[in-house]
């Protein structure tokens, strides 16, 4: 019988459609390098602007031209505003990780959520907290994954140890600071690839 007794949910990439599938799309629409935008967020760093934005540090109205500093500085250009409204257009949620995030809750499992986000301009077109026992944001709480910090306060909100929980993302810097507190972690592919490999940890049939 397996150990773990709560779930925990990346959103954009695992409970609903990737984010980075639309910046692949942009980088390729505008003849940029592929990874571009990615290399510019790793480059500015904790001090960047994308990471500011995702800490709550930064309305979206001033991320805009700091975002756009900082992919200058590596000699390119966006058009943040546009970028941003593709991303937040495919913010659909995947049926089958809906699912099976309430078949966990009926099975007696804890399910949290734990988002890297920002705050919007407008409400968000799928409420999904309600579907979750807690619902961590990274704009809310000041801390990002891959900081260790957020992942020790998701766990302690939904009261189960790390080594008692199960996580799913689908970036792998984001898995290996939950792994190094002792949670298993699960690397989203696609859902039905993660919901059978969950399925399989937890014994049960998330996908039928």
């Amino acid at each position: 019988m397996s150990a773990i007794r709560a779930v925990l949910f990346d959103i954009g990439g695992v409970v609903q459609d990737s984010p980075l599938h639309v910046i692949a799309r942009y980088e390729r629409e505008r003849g940029l390098a592929a990874n571009a935008i990615n290399g510019a967020v790793a480059a500015a760093g904790e001090a960047g602007a994308w990471a500011r934005l995702e800490r709550g540090e930064l309305s979206l109205a001033e991320f805009y031209p700091a975002f756009e500093a900082d992919c200058r500085a590596q000699g390119f250009r966006v058009d943040a505003a546009r970028m941003m409204a593709e991303i937040a257009a495919v913010g659909v949620p995947r049926p089958q990780m809906l699912a099976a995030i309430r078949r966990l809750r009926d099975g007696g499992f804890r399910v949290g959520a734990l988002t890297n986000n920002w705050h919007a301009d407008a409400p968000r077109p799928v409420d999904l907290r309600p579907l979750f026992h807690v619902f961590v944001e990274s704009r809310l709480v000041g801390l990002r994954k891959p900081d260790p910090r957020i992942y020790a306060l998701a766990c302690r909100e939904l009261g189960v140890d790390p080594g008692a929980t199960a996580f799913l993302d689908d970036i792998g810097r984001n898995l290996k600071s939950a792994r190094a507190l002792g949670m298993t972690t699960i690397k989203v592919e696609s859902p039905a690839q993660a919901l059978h490999q969950l399925g399989a940890l937890l014994g049960m049939d998330l996908l039928g």
